[in-house]
Parts: C-alpha cells; structure tokens; sequence
C-alpha cells in the first residue's frame, strides 16, 4: 500500500485526469506540461497512484504503452479511438498528441 499522493503526485494526476478521450501525453510531455519533474518522475506517480485515472492515456514518447500493460492499454486506446500506427501497437504521436489546452 502507499502513502498518500506527494503535491507533485497530485499534479500529475489532475493532469492525467485531463487527458481528453481519443488523446494522449508522453510521461516528459507530462512532466514538460507542468514544468516539474522528467518523465522518470512522471512514470514513478503513474505506478504509485495511476490506477484511477486514465493511464492508458498516458504513453512513451514513441508511442507505446506502459510496459506490462500494452494489451490493455491498446484496447482501452482503441475504444476511444485514439489513431493509432499501422498495425496498432503504437499510438500516433503526430495525431493523438495533446497539449493540454
């Protein structure tokens, strides 16, 4: 179990809460978007205290979902319509990005 979210934890995941459906951020684009932390500390709020928001939203900056969680990130990206690469194991950056405006 863990402690309860540090203000940077909370930032993060207000961020990701935003994240709107069919649209998705990079762990740096988070981190970038709050002017705080690097992706490394974006990723470790996301495995701490990230399983209530929309995780899946929430990629490597090439595109691929969080490591251990790719079948269930992609299908979770799929129903929302994200676009996606050719042959769907990656979300198209170029398209889904948002800029969190």
């Amino acid at each position: 179990m863990h402690g309860p979210p540090t203000p940077f934890a909370e930032r993060v995941l207000e961020t990701v809460e935003r994240i709107p459906r069919g649209k998705v951020m990079s762990y740096s684009d988070v981190a970038e978007f709050l002017g705080a932390g690097g992706g490394r500390a974006v990723g470790r709020v996301m495995s701490e205290w990230g399983s209530d928001v929309a995780w899946w939203r929430v990629v490597r900056a090439d595109g691929s979902p969080a490591r251990g969680h790719e079948a269930e990130a992609l299908l979770r990206l799929r129903r929302e319509r994200t676009p996606l690469h050719t042959g769907g194991g990656r979300v198209d950056m170029t398209s889904a990005r948002w800029d969190g405006r």
